[in-house]
């Protein structure tokens, strides 16, 4: 959530997490809404689309994106203006995580009724609050996420005290972070273990890794301290960005403190 004055800054803020957070072998284009919204034929369409949507349906598709306790007008209307956004920004798929499947599905029921194609919806996983405790990483909580710009002391500290039984990999953040930041960046791994503890061992996908984990053949501390290591290079580009751009941060809030 933000304030309308708050929407540049936050899209330059999101910029520059994914231009800087990860390692891109053709630097992503990106566009704002502004760029296209505000087009003649965009605001037809959201109206035509507004006519066919009840308000039970889109109160259905942004359910679990807004607070809908006591929604907002526009709350209804985001599901409407994502939906177009495929169109418009002439998008074959569209990447959401799994609390937009919502949105997603109305996207591929009513863009049809339009006159467009519905395109491929394709839903990534949350993952979980560092806390545990079933919920997902929230800005708004303290302590539930890590922040790409955070310093190499407080993604160790995070990471140290995230929940992360052993020999569990259900609702566990840290394999999670493993399986789906982790590999598919690095491919492979290496444990570094002292010699008492069974040395160095080097791990070729996600799937070996959860077979270790789970026969508790790795222990908590030592996953805990590789994945330490690796988010603080990872996210090393972003963090020397956001160091020397804190006007930036301050100026979006105490959820960026």
């Amino acid at each position: 959530k933000c304030s309308w004055d708050e929407l540049d800054k936050r899209a330059e803020y999101y910029k520059k997490c994914i231009e800087l957070g990860l390692p891109w072998n053709r630097k992503p284009k990106f566009v704002t809404g502004s760029d296209f919204q505000l087009k003649k034929e965009y605001i037809f369409d959201a109206l035509k689309l507004s006519t066919l949507s009840t308000v039970k349906r889109a109160t259905r598709a942004a359910s679990e994106v807004t607070r809908m306790q006591n929604p907002k007008v526009s709350e209804l209307i985001y599901p409407v203006f994502q939906a177009l956004d495929e169109e418009y920004l002439k998008a074959d798929i569209q990447l959401g995580g799994t609390d937009q499947r919502h949105i997603l599905a109305y996207a591929r029921e009513y863009l049809p009724k339009v006159g467009y194609k519905s395109r491929v919806e394709i839903m990534t996983p949350l993952i979980t609050s560092l806390k545990g405790a079933g919920t997902k990483m929230s800005a708004s909580i303290p302590g539930s996420s890590i922040k790409i710009y955070e310093s190499e002391d407080s993604v160790k500290k995070k990471i140290n005290d995230a929940y992360c039984p052993i020999g569990e990999i259900k609702s566990n953040p840290v394999i999670q972070l493993y399986q789906h930041l982790i590999f598919p960046i690095r491919k492979k791994i290496k444990i570094e273990r002292p010699k008492k503890f069974g040395g160095d061992v080097s791990i070729k996908d996600i799937d070996e890794f959860k077979k270790l984990y789970s026969a508790k053949k790795l222990h908590p501390l030592d996953v805990k301290n590789k994945l330490s290591k690796e988010l603080i290079t990872i996210f090393s580009k972003a963090r020397n960005y956001f160091d020397k751009n804190k006007d930036l941060l301050k100026s979006l809030g105490k959820d960026f403190q």
